[in-house]
């Protein structure tokens, strides 16, 4: 089997090929084509919650496709929009649902909110990134990984956002060979560690980034052998709606601040 670090750059060598790829799958096709053709039919939260089909199309490309089934969760960080600091989505320590807010603002732009590119060609071009990490996952988790820590490297500000994400802190403990067992240790003292090995803004230049996640991949390999790399994401990337989280432990999960 291709190794880790093969595979990654195989499809990072031409991301825009490989999104091509992805691209013509006949259901992505045929569902980014419904999704263009009706989100601007869309007028209000209640239209767009209403519609599944193109919820969950948008869910899954802000990487919430695990979340689609806690609607008025969902429901109550769109009407809060983002523009008040106290918003219920800007109050939730995952980012995620601050970016889906900001792309699905009806809180300010109401029955205009689908006409920006960003809920338009912006929602597709995430869907089909979305998609690509993971059908890569489905081969190596560690592909998956690397590609997700590539998309998120540019935005990230400190290693509190790191920790506060668990694909982001697996790349990271990997890339430094420390254990599981790490993550047990007090936040600030992970943060102290990681400070003292790594300089944050190297995430944000493509050599630096490149050279890490060449050692990631390479750490990865070493650890999870590629003939015996079984995906194992849903811990790293969202549970499952079977396993029926309520809206109200869900809250209080994502208020969780470090």
């Amino acid at each position: 089997m291709v190794s880790t670090f093969a595979s990654y750059s195989a499809i990072t060598r031409d991301i825009a090929r490989s999104l091509e790829r992805v691209q013509t799958q006949p259901m992505v096709q045929r569902e980014s084509e419904y999704y263009l053709e009706n989100i601007e039919k869309v007028k209000s939260v209640e239209d767009f919650i209403g519609n599944d089909r193109l919820y969950r199309y948008a869910m899954k490309a802000f990487g919430l496709e695990d979340m689609a089934y806690a609607k008025a969760f969902m429901v109550k960080v769109l009407e809060g929009g983002v523009d008040d600091s106290d918003s219920f989505a800007n109050s939730l320590n995952d980012l995620r649902y601050r970016e889906f807010a900001e792309a699905f603002n009806f809180a300010s732009f109401g029955e205009n909110t689908t006409v920006f590119d960003r809920t338009r060609q912006g929602t597709v071009d995430r869907y089909l990134r979305q998609t690509l990490e993971e059908n890569a996952g489905n081969q190596n988790e560690g592909v998956r990984l690397a590609l997700y820590f590539e998309r998120k490297a540019p935005d990230i500000e400190s290693f509190y956002s790191v920790l506060a994400d668990s694909a982001l802190a697996k790349v990271v403990r990997t890339s430094l060979s420390l254990p599981d067992s790490f993550a047990l240790l007090d936040v600030d003292k992970q943060v102290e560690i990681f400070e003292r090995t790594l300089d944050i803004e190297d995430f944000k230049d493509p050599e630096a980034l490149s050279e890490f996640l060449t050692r990631f991949t390479s750490m990865w390999e070493i650890s999870n052998p590629t003939a015996a790399n079984l995906p194992n994401t849903a811990i790293l990337f969202g549970q499952p709606a079977e396993l029926g989280i309520s809206t109200d432990l869900l809250l209080t999960m994502q208020k969780l601040k470090f």
